[in-house]
């Protein structure tokens, strides 16, 4: 939608351009030719001002546009009920992210000192231990398998990608941390 009101703008400035042209010069003919000079430099502006308006104009909407659709995101998750879960007395926002999008919030209630540990406590996580850690392959009871369809759970703290994984991350209450399939 964007690109095509970028172009119905552009295209919409040259018609109009070469119409006020060809209008001055038919118009022009009898005037000395520095009138007419005179007036094809005007209608050259005139176009590349009302080009450069169109530009803008499209750029602003197509912010807006971005900009609501951002806003539409924040507000569903804002929105969105989290289930509490879990006993104890430190509690976090965990979500999961399906390859669809669809987002599930949950408010995690906890004593463990690690993410992983608490999200294995509540069985929102499953996996197999690894040389590294927890490879988690199951989360809310969804399997992403690389080896059989190349989507995995990526693990996000705060919305950036984790450097640590989930059962090496310690808790920190008002963090929120998330699992998302990807590719």
């Amino acid at each position: 939608m964007l690109k095509r009101s970028k172009l119905f703008s552009t295209i919409l400035a040259f018609v109009l351009s070469a119409a006020v042209a060809v209008s001055v010069t038919s118009c022009g003919s009898s005037n000395s030719s520095s009138s007419s000079a005179s007036s094809e430099t005007s209608v050259s502006e005139s176009a590349e001002t009302s080009s450069e308006a169109s530009s803008e104009a499209s750029s602003e909407e197509a912010s807006s546009e971005e900009s609501s659709e951002v806003s539409e995101e924040v507000s569903a998750a804002e929105t969105a009920e989290a289930t509490d879960i879990g006993e104890g007395n430190t509690e976090f926002a965990f979500e999961v992210v399906l390859e669809d999008g669809t987002t599930t919030l949950y408010n995690v209630h906890t004593d463990e000192k690690t993410v992983g540990a608490a999200l294995l406590g509540v069985n929102l996580i499953a996996g197999d231990d690894s040389e590294y850690g927890l490879y988690v392959k199951t989360v809310d009871g969804v399997t992403a398998d690389y080896d059989k369809d190349g989507t995995y759970w990526a693990f996000y703290i705060d919305g950036e990608y984790a450097s640590t994984g989930v059962d090496s991350t310690d808790v920190v209450p008002g963090s929120t941390y998330s699992f998302k399939v990807e590719k």
